[in-house]
């Protein structure tokens, strides 16, 4: 039996990190593999986990549920069959919903011996009550549906900030084990102990669906009033969406060299203006006009820029609605 882990969060709540951690301090030693599906057309995270010896197939576009449904069981059955794993963890978009994930992960386990270990959300604490006033269909699906809830940045809030960001999320999800110390202040042992507790939730998943109607793409309705857009014919309720219809992705290469104060001044636009759109996440790796290597990683309000490693190119990509486009290649310098 092949355990399966899903570690969802939304953008940039610190998953990678977390993803990290858990590979060197809960699973260590046993052969794991990492199944990404990135939304956006460019992927800029396989880095450092290839490092790691773990094989990656990376996904590129698309909600998992009806675009990739297809590619993402060929995908599971295949690393399944070729590398025997202990353990998978599969990494969702930071838009994707966890339960269209869980969905497609079921419909495999027709044909493949695995079960679902956890859910796992991560959550920015800083941005959670943002996050969920702006995007609540996509953030919400992520904390309702998991088993286990880990609060990043915590060591950066105050004490009342962090009991109000576990109040929030224990009114969506009453029952999942929260994580809010900061995690590499936690033994190998205390993160395993958290998602055991909340491996004991995910067993009451197993009978959430016993009542609705299942479509051929994965997903489960209640109610018939919207078509479903992935050509399954049925009818999704009116409130659901696919994140390909509410946000969307721009990523580009550029063999540009930037200076210093073209990157400070673009970070600034991005994570601090609404001029083009609303921005959700950006990251890249850009050559500098020294010769350096830079990775930056964005989300509203705050960045960080890296040393990187040289690329055959620069690539860039931002995730958001209401994407100013041509803007955006501007702001970059590329055409």
């Amino acid at each position: 039996m092949t355990k399966v882990d899903i570690i969802s969060g939304f953008l940039g709540a610190g998953k990678t990190t977390f993803i990290k951690e858990l590979i060197e301090k809960v699973f260590a030693g046993e052969k794991l593999v990492l199944i990404e599906n990135e939304f956006g057309e460019i992927g800029i995270d396989g880095g450092f986990l290839q490092d790691a010896g773990i094989e990656i197939t990376e996904m590129n576009s698309g909600c998992i549920c009806c675009t990739l449904v297809g590619d993402f069981s060929v995908a599971l059955k295949k690393v399944l069959d070729e590398y025997h794993p202990d353990h998978v963890i599969i990494e969702p978009s930071g838009v994707g919903k966890l339960s269209d994930v869980a969905a497609a992960i079921e419909n495999v386990k027709e044909d493949a011996d695995i079960e679902i270990e956890g859910r796992i959300t991560v959550v920015d604490g800083k941005k959670a009550k943002m996050y969920l006033d702006n995007f609540g269909e996509f953030f919400e699906n992520q904390v309702e549906h998991a088993s286990t809830i880990v609060i990043s940045r915590t060591q950066n809030m105050t004490d009342e900030k962090i009991e109000a960001c576990v109040h929030l999320l224990r009114e969506k999800n009453d029952k999942a084990t929260i994580i809010s110390t900061p995690w590499d202040q936690l033994s190998g042992d205390a993160i395993r102990h958290a998602l055991e507790h909340g491996a004991e939730i995910e067993g009451l998943f197993e009978h959430h669906h016993d009542h609705d109607e299942e479509c051929g793409c994965g997903h489960h309705h209640h109610d018939h009033d919207e078509e479903c857009s992935c050509g399954c014919g049925h009818h999704h309720d009116h409130h659901h969406h696919h994140a390909d219809e509410v946000f969307t992705s721009w990523g580009k290469e550029t063999a540009h060299k930037y200076t210093e104060e073209e990157l400070d001044y673009l970070l600034k636009a991005l994570s601090e203006t609404d001029a083009y759109g609303t921005i959700l996440r950006s990251k890249g790796i850009i050559q500098m006009a020294d010769g350096n290597w830079k990775q930056f990683d964005l989300v509203p309000q705050e960045y960080e820029v890296r040393d990187g490693q040289a690329d055959y190119a620069g690539r860039m990509v931002v995730i958001g609605t209401d994407l100013k486009e041509d803007e955006l290649a501007k702001l970059f310098h590329v055409q």
